[in-house]
């Protein structure tokens, strides 16, 4: 799945000046309502994180896991996930179900998550 990106050094400062954080050990979560209709996803792993050779694992980990959870049609959201220490440690399963549970936090629509069906009215008759 190919989605677009943050690539203005602004456009991640919006994301983190207006957006809503979700902070888990593995993984920060940004997200920031847009109006182009489109959501685009910025990944980012700081020199905390390790070397660079860990830091293209964090990255490659995360793109790994989003592509489980991410819909392409998910409406207008820019969201952007920041690796922490133990990112490059984990697997991109263990990452899933974090993101998982981050996207509940957060509203987000989550592919993996089946759809909540509505509830049975019972009809007295």
């Amino acid at each position: 799945m190919r989605y677009r990106t943050l690539n203005k050094n602004w456009q991640y400062n919006r994301v983190y000046g207006r957006g809503k954080s979700y902070v888990h050990p593995h993984v920060v979560l940004y997200v920031a309502k847009n109006r182009l209709g489109y959501t685009r996803i910025g990944l980012t792993a700081t020199k905390k994180v390790g070397h660079a050779v860990q830091r293209n694992r964090a990255r490659r980990i995360m793109r790994a896991a989003l592509s489980e959870h991410l819909s392409q049609n998910i409406g207008g959201y820019d969201i952007i996930l920041v690796a922490r220490g133990q990112t490059p440690h984990l697997k991109s399963t263990q990452l899933s179900k974090t993101l998982g549970k981050l996207f509940a936090k957060a509203g987000l629509p989550d592919l993996a998550r089946p759809a909540q069906p509505a509830p049975a009215v019972e009809n007295p008759q």
